[in-house]
């Protein structure tokens, strides 16, 4: 059964509507998600303060011990230091720059590499930290807790600007996967957060950002996420799968569309063909991306008109 997909005639006027929606969202929450996020960044960046004498300490052992301290260390030179502009720089290790930009060290990198690399790094990163923003570093006095704020603050914008776009995703996320479980408890679904597995779960019940085992290859598993997963209370063993989509331009979607083309293939692979999995949309998808999800045998609900579920059978 087809809900929108095989409708190419209310395409034009879902995607307008979808917009609309999306672009009235982000201007009344987008900024307060943003605000949210650099507050505790602010946070962390004053913590690395702490931890480095206020930038006057930056060597290999501190970057051992805490090399989730990178990317703010990275933010706070002039100018500011892609990744893979302080592999080149510091002639270091990728894969040990990109591994610490996570809060670890490589575990297979050898501690002698591991040592020469961060003391690399160190030197690069002390010799370009900004002086208009750490005013300290060139007088005798030592920093204000003024001066210290103000920088953390330029920092964290630092840092949040380059990740506004999955702040934004994640809140949009968050908020859609709310607005189908407010959908569903208003119909009766009850929520569960101890089911071992999605086709065992009891009808009129649903799970949040549930892991369902799928096949990749013929001999290995991995776990997929799945935004939420719904049993319907007619009792019938084909749950919903639903993945909360949204998007702030046409670009970026089109990049993105063979995403749940493969989750859906290697969910028909390791359950069957009868699998159901629902993009619940919201933004800027255009005809182009609809297109593609149809041909792929891909169903979805909009968001502004989330009552498009019940045709689902839920």
């Amino acid at each position: 059964m087809s809900v929108n997909r095989d409708k190419p005639d209310r395409w034009k006027a879902d995607i307008a509507a979808s917009v609309d929606m999306y672009n009235e969202w982000f201007v009344k929450f987008a900024p307060a998600a943003y605000r949210r996020t650099r507050q505790s960044t602010t946070a962390a960046v004053e913590a690395m303060f702490q931890a480095t004498d206020n930038l006057a300490r930056v060597n290999a052992p501190l970057l051992k011990r805490q090399p989730a301290v990178l990317p703010a260390l990275r933010m706070s030179t002039c100018p500011p230091l892609a990744v893979d502009r302080l592999v080149g720089l510091a002639d270091v290790s990728s894969n040990l720059v990109r591994t610490m930009e996570k809060g670890r060290l490589p575990p297979r990198m050898s501690a002698k590499d591991v040592s020469r690399d961060l003391r690399r790094i160190a030197k690069t990163l002390m010799k370009m930290f900004d002086p208009d923003i750490f005013v300290w570093l060139d007088r005798p006095k030592p920093p204000t807790r003024k001066d210290l704020f103000r920088a953390a603050t330029i920092v964290a914008d630092r840092l949040c600007g380059a990740v506004a776009s999955p702040i934004v995703r994640n809140a949009q996320e968050k908020r859609q996967i709310d607005a189908i479980g407010k959908w569903l408890n208003g119909r009766g679904y009850v929520r569960v957060d101890d089911t071992r597995t999605f086709n065992e779960m009891r009808p009129g019940t649903y799970a949040v950002r549930m892991n369902i085992p799928v096949k990749q290859g013929e001999d290995r598993t991995i776990k997929m996420p799945v935004d939420t997963v719904v049993m319907p209370k007619s009792g019938e063993k084909k749950p919903l799968l639903l993945e909360a989509k949204s998007a702030g331009d046409y670009t970026n979607v089109n990049k993105r569309r063979k995403e749940e083309a493969t989750k859906s293939g290697q969910l028909r692979t390791t359950y069957g063909s009868d699998v159901r999995l629902v993009l619940f949309l919201c933004g800027y998808f255009d005809s182009g991306y609809l297109g593609y999800e149809a041909a792929e045998n891909i169903d979805w609900v909009w968001e502004h008109r989330i009552d498009d579920l019940a045709e689902f059978g839920v």
